[in-house]
This record gives C-alpha cells, structure tokens and sequence, in this order.
C-alpha cells in the first residue's frame, strides 16, 4: 500500500511538472495514467487483504466495512466539487499538485499504522504466478458463497457502467440536458453511496444478513427501469432520473459492506490477496464490457432503446439473485481456517 501510494503520488505530480516543462504529449499522459492504473490496483488488493490483520475479530468486519465504506463514499461525493473549485480558482495542473498531496496524507497516515503485521513465512515450494492465479480463481470458484458474490457482481458493475454511458449520451444528445443538471443527477449516485455506507450496519445488525443483501442488489439492479420509465415535464423526467441513480448506489452502498465482509470471513490470510484479485478482475472486466456494450447498443438502437434493453437485463439478473445462497444467510458464516498442508510423510502440519 505504501508503495503503491507513493508511486501514485510521483506519477500525478509529473503531469504538472511537465506540462510546465513543455514535455507533456498524449502518449506520456496515456503511460502515467496506465502506471497509476496499475497501482491503483495493487491498493485495491492490498487494503482488503490488510483489513483482517487490523480487524482481528471477524464479528466487526461489518463495522470495519462500513466505516470504510464511508469513507470511499465520502471522498466520492466532496472529490469532484473540490476538483471543480480548485481547477476553477488555480487552474488544472495546480489542481493535480494537490491531488498528488493527497496520497502523500494517505502515506503519513498508513505510516501511523502501528498493529504488527506478520511476515510470510517461507513458501514450501518456488512460487510461481499462472499457478497462484488458477488458485485464487479455483478458491473463488468452489466456494458457493464467493462464486454467487463474484458472479453477480460482475452483473452488476456490466450494468452500472453500461447505463452510466448510455445515460450520458441520453441526457445529451436526446434530452439535451445541460452539464449543471448532469452533474447534479451524477452527484445523487454518491449520495445515495454514503447514505447507504452511513446506514448498512444498523441495517445488517436489525435484519437477516441474506436479506439484506438481496434487498441492496435488487434496488441496485432495478435502478435503471426508472430511467426507462421516465416521462411526462421535463422537471418530472429529472427527478425520475434523480431517483434511478440515488436507489442504485443506495443500494451499492449497502451491498458493498456485505460483500466485502463475506469475502473476508470466507476466505483465509493466505488466500487473501489471490482472491482479491480475482475478484477485482471479474468487476473491472464486468465494467470494461459494459462500456464496450453501451457504445455498441447505443449505436445500434439508439441511446433510449439501449437503455431498455439494459434495464431489461439488469432486471433479468434479479432471478439469479433470489436463487442465490447468499440470500439464506442469517448472519455471517464462521471464518475460514487457513488449509492444512500435508508433509511428505502425510502428517497435517499447519
């Protein structure tokens, strides 16, 4: 994580610095911002595999969730209007000075951290990546609660993404409607994250943790009909609009807290970070095709007609979630044991 964040920080840094230089081109911006995907992926990776170490008891993952939950949504809603004031008052490439100070809090403040955390032991064998790869996906696989969240939330982030374009070219190009309102339907979306992170745990702790969940999905995923349903004055078309995304990243907000402690208790230190992975590539690839389905349904049918044809969809994906097991939780499962490994002469050894 300290790696990651200090490299982000190099990496934002030098688009100002260049621009400056007069050495800014688009293949140099188009490097950087790969180099800062890429550590952003291995923070992503990381925190979630780090939380355990911190939160040793796995009764408070909820708590510890949602409190990172609240967090993210937090940074998701003041991000973009301090983006908006600092480009307006100081120009963009001082706006990325800032930016870049911001991981460099984030490492003084991983730096504080003070829990020891325990160093891998000796692998019994050379460690080799395809191979840890197809563990992590088989680990995820065989698990019916892992495979149900991973699958649906692929689901769901194809979804998101695919309406989240078609929306823009929509409100664009069909309704014409301005930036100021965009960005304010735009907005209610981290709204409704926060609001959803604030209240998850009160929520997981007063109801089934399975119904919960099923719940947040299914108003995430059933978000986007409004859109579709929307007619009628311009000022009812909006708060229809308004609604859709509040509903869908309410229940994201929710969902999210659950997931993240599902994963958590169900899958031990060591297969941790493998999961993770696995987990991250099924959601940022869920995304990428959504974006790729939304320019060609758009093209296709028309910015409204792929619409529907999302919402359908992303409605359709609520059956899978009824028949999920998740759904029949009560509580959180007991977490998982680390796997005993055999010796050569076939005793466990731990």
């Amino acid at each position: 994580m300290l790696g990651a964040n200090l490299s982000r920080m190099v990496l934002i840094a030098l688009v100002p610095l260049l621009y400056w230089l007069h050495a800014l081109d688009l293949v140099t911006l188009l490097v950087i911002a790969c180099s800062i995907g890429i550590a952003s992926v291995l923070f992503d990776v990381s925190w979630m595999s780090y939380v355990p170490t911190l939160v040793r008891e796995p009764r408070d993952y909820v708590e510890a969730g949602a409190k990172m939950g609240v967090s993210s949504s937090a940074a998701d809603v003041a991000g973009p209007g301090l983006a908006g004031v600092l480009v307006g008052a100081l120009t963009a490439p001082v706006a990325l000075v800032a930016n870049a100070f911001s991981y460099l809090v984030s490492v003084i403040s991983l730096l504080l951290i003070r829990t020891p955390e325990p160093r891998p032991g000796p692998a019994a064998a050379k460690r080799r990546m395809l191979p840890e790869l197809r563990d992590g996906l088989r680990w995820v696989l065989r698990n019916p609660i892992l495979r149900a969240l991973a699958l649906v939330g692929f689901c769901c982030n194809f979804s998101m993404i695919t309406v989240w374009t078609m929306f823009l070219l929509y409100g664009t190009n069909d309704l014409r409607l301005g930036s100021t309102t965009l960005g304010t339907i735009f907005a209610t979306a981290s709204v409704g994250g926060l609001i959803g992170a604030t209240i998850s745990r009160k929520v997981i702790q007063r109801f089934r943790i399975g119904t919960v969940y099923l719940v947040a999905q299914s108003a995430l995923l059933l978000g986007p009909a409004l859109i579709v349903l929307a007619t009628g004055p311009r000022p009812v078309m909006v708060g229809m609009f308004v609604l859709s995304f509040f509903t869908t990243y309410l229940g994201l907000g929710v969902a999210n807290v659950i997931i993240v402690s599902l994963r958590q208790t169900s899958t031990p230190q060591s297969m941790m970070g493998r999961m993770t992975a696995v987990f991250r590539t099924l959601l940022f690839g869920g995304g990428a095709l959504g974006g790729l389905s939304a320019g060609l349904l758009s093209g296709a049918l028309g910015p409204k007609g792929a619409l529907t044809v999302a919402a359908i969809g992303s409605a359709a994906v609520v059956i899978g979630l009824a028949v999920s097991p998740v759904t029949r939780l009560h509580g959180l499962p007991p977490a998982t044991p680390e796997p005993v490994a055999e010796t050569a002469n076939g005793r466990a050894a731990g």
